[in-house]
């Protein structure tokens, strides 16, 4: 994936696939495809089956300049226990500060969700280099462009929720530096060819987008 550049200001995240449902039968397949279609970051949930084993299976079978991480993590404990697994971001629905403090801690990376500047700033003062815009579709690209007006330039932020290859361009000029993919990209027991297509999509339309940011600024 493309690195960060000094046209972009905000902490540079890139396309985080969302994978969940997941399970650790597939988590090979699944992993290897997205990676060879250009993903550099993954989320297992921990609402999928077995997230943790899954987390393991990912960090062991993909290269090391692939990240995983583990994504609807609530408390503390959760937050521990993905570390163990080898988990490198704990990414939340919520803004939790001792969820955010812990996974600083331990050296990962902190995506805490927010859905207002109040729980943006909450995180920001917890440690967090980068929010999670959730729901992206509630709080909307005009809401986008309002936050940036606020939000320290060396925050980055991640619109999650309504998010796909048809739009990713506005969210961009809008601010976003870093998106999670959901069902737009894997839904449990696509087949991986048509799981491929999707990635290629999506990250050709990344790069149109991170290309025409770029050339702007």
């Amino acid at each position: 994936m493309t690195e960060s550049s000094s046209a972009l200001p905000r902490t540079f995240i890139g396309l985080i696939a969302i994978l969940r449902g997941l399970t650790v039968s597939d988590a090979v397949p699944v992993g290897e495809c997205l990676y060879e279609s250009g993903f550099r970051t993954l989320e297992v949930p921990l609402n999928s089956p077995d997230p943790l084993l899954t987390i393991s299976a990912l960090k062991e079978a993909l290269p090391a300049n692939c990240m995983v991480g583990a994504g609807t993590v609530l408390t503390v404990k959760q937050v521990r226990q993905c570390h163990e697994a080898g988990a490198q971001i704990i990414v939340s629905p919520n803004t939790d500060v001792a969820v955010i403090a812990e996974t600083i801690r331990l050296g990962m990376l902190s995506f805490p969700g927010a859905a207002t500047p109040s729980d943006a700033f909450a995180a920001i003062g917890a440690g967090a280099t980068s929010v999670k815009i959730f729901p992206a579709d509630q709080v909307g690209i005009n809401g986008l462009k309002a936050w940036t007006a606020v939000v320290p330039k060396e925050i980055g932020l991640i619109p999650v929720g309504g998010v796909d290859a048809a739009n990713i361009g506005e969210w961009m000029a809008a601010g976003a530096t870093g998106f999670g993919i959901g069902s737009s990209l894997y839904k449990p027991g696509i087949a991986v060819e048509e799981l491929r297509q999707r990635a290629i999509a999506m990250i050709a339309a990344w790069a149109s987008s991170l290309d025409s940011t770029r050339k702007s600024e």
